[in-house]
């Protein structure tokens, strides 16, 4: 059975570090483990402003992950993460199962780009980093401009500025989900 407590941050090297860093702080906060998911088997590195951010462990590889077992799903963005995902079938695969469950899935400024490589944003409405409007719209989705957008099990938000509105919604759709409510 999946364990509706457990959330995986799904990255490989060159994430936006912020946006990793402040969703699994408040994660942990609220009582969520939280696993990093990643295209590399022992560390990643993420961005922080304009140069290379800190080391992190990972502590699945892709290959080993598997949507079923998580609560919730994290898609950090900077730009080199989620284009390397959206390159890898793995990566992508995850996300599209992980969205066919129905369980909540975070993405946060160019995370979209993975949701759109899995073919899962038509008819949704989503907001992202401003740059990526066309490439969500050309995918089928209503692109807005707000804080924090959450349409079904899909919470999105445009930058790190809004991580603290971002980090409100995903403990929020953790904490709403029965397997939550019933461990504590």
């Amino acid at each position: 059975m999946p364990d509706k407590r457990r959330a995986a941050i799904l990255v490989t090297n060159g994430f936006e570090q912020v946006e990793l860093v402040e969703p699994r702080d408040a994660l942990i906060a609220a009582g969520v483990g939280v696993d990093i998911v990643s295209l590399k088997k022992e560390k990643v590195r993420g961005w922080s402003g304009s140069d290379w951010g800190d080391e992190f462990d990972v502590d699945l590889h892709i290959e080993d992950a598997r949507a079923g077992d998580y609560g919730l799903l994290v898609l950090p963005g900077g730009v080199m993460n989620p284009d390397f995902l959206r390159m890898d079938a793995r990566a992508v695969e995850f996300v599209r199962r992980f969205v066919a469950s129905g369980k909540p899935v975070g993405a946060i400024c160019h995370g979209p780009w993975t949701l759109i490589e899995a073919g899962v944003v038509r008819g949704r409405r989503l907001t992202s980093y401003n740059s990526l409007r066309t490439d969500l719209t050309n995918a089928g989705a209503e692109w807005v401009d707000d804080e924090v957008v959450v349409d079904g099990n899909l919470i999105s938000s445009r930058r790190p500025e809004d991580l603290p509105a971002f980090c409100r919604a995903l403990v929020s759709a953790v904490q709403k989900s029965p397997a939550h409510a019933a461990a504590e």
